[in-house]
């Protein structure tokens, strides 16, 4: 049985407070709110914090308010989430996204927030501590867990997905993020200094252990949606192997805001699971100004599915993820066209 290692909990009293905390930490210092990520990673030794700052019970980041569009606490329980009858009649891609997360017991724990800062994941990272040493570890493992990462001769590391890479290749598997970052979300960063919004796309680098932008000593306290109208139309969609509990090993989130004769206004559409960060996809453009045709779909599809490179540190065989990764854009625009749903 793998057990946590030793650690002292604090209560924060506060979001003051945790992020004092937090400052005060280093290091040594981690947040905890529904700990269906950090748990897992602590007894298998990924993350040794000699303090963990208990966060969830704060009502602050358990509120949902409306004004301006929705704000979202990042505390939020993904089920509520996904439960929300405000979120699923006018943000429907992300009430889906959120409720296609792991399972029920754990959307019941996990938080919105925990899942936009989900660890980036890999066949040769998510292990036990005694499989890692076994291969002796790799650039990802953390020195305080209490081996240290495998060097190449530079002495950069070894990512054991591309061994001449000088860089990390671990998946971002966030299924939220994808869906946020599509209905153009912005965040909230709170640290002992104060608050900043970002856009939600700003939060995260391609990069499997730098994997996030924030400082150490900020925390995620909330999601910020613009007013959602019956213009726009967004939409969520899934590959993994079983239909609960898997990570995504790719994901497609789409938003498109339709005008006059139906010809397309705006449009966001994002890859998830593809790369270490969720990819917002730039030709999204090329989509603006006319109908979705089959012709607009299946070309803008095969660009998008360029983006998709899939390397083997994930389940399922690469070139099919690939191809996977066309049928699941041309998917979800046929779906906000307003074809019958045909959900894989």
């Amino acid at each position: 049985m793998m057990r946590v290692p030793a650690f002292q909990y604090y209560r924060a009293p506060s979001v003051r407070d945790a992020v004092a905390a937090l400052r005060d930490g280093g290091a040594e210092a981690m947040l905890l709110a529904g700990g269906t990520d950090v748990v897992p990673n602590l007894k298998r030794r990924q993350q040794n914090p000699a303090l963990l700052i208990g966060i969830g019970h704060l009502p602050e980041l358990r509120q949902t308010t409306n004004g301006a569009g929705l704000t979202l606490g990042a505390c939020l329980r993904l089920a509520d989430v996904a439960d929300d009858p405000r979120v699923r009649a006018h943000y429907p891609g992300l009430a889906i996204a959120a409720g296609k997360v792991a399972t029920p017991q754990l959307r019941n724990m996990g938080t919105l927030g925990g899942n936009l800062c989900l660890d980036t994941r890999c066949n040769y990272y998510n292990q036990s501590y005694e499989w890692r040493q076994a291969i002796d570890f790799c650039m990802k493992a953390p020195a305080s867990t209490g081996g240290q990462a495998c060097t190449s001769p530079d002495g950069t590391g070894i990512c054991w997905v591309a061994t001449s890479s000088p860089r990390c290749w671990a998946v971002s598997s966030t299924d939220t993020a994808p869906a946020l970052i599509a209905l153009g979300a912005r965040v909230t960063l709170a640290s002992a200094d104060g608050r900043r919004t970002i856009p939600l796309e700003d939060l995260y680098a391609n990069d499997g252990m730098a994997y996030l932008t924030k400082r150490r000593d900020e925390m995620v306290t909330a999601v910020h949606l613009e007013p959602g109208d019956r213009s726009w139309r967004s939409t969520y969609r899934k590959l993994r192997r079983r239909g609960s509990f898997d990570f995504p090993v790719l994901s497609v989130a789409a938003a498109v805001r339709f005008g006059k004769e139906s010809a397309v206004e705006e449009a966001r559409i994002v890859l998830g699971a593809v790369a270490s960060w969720p990819v917002l996809v730039p030709e999204s453009a090329s989509l603006v100004g006319k109908p979705l045709t089959d012709d607009a779909i299946e070309a803008f599809a095969e660009q998008a599915s360029q983006l998709a490179k899939p390397l083997d540190n994930t389940d399922f065989a690469l070139g099919w993820r690939k191809k996977m990764a066309r049928a699941y854009v041309s998917g979800a625009l046929k779906e906000l066209r307003g074809d019958a749903v045909r959900r894989p």
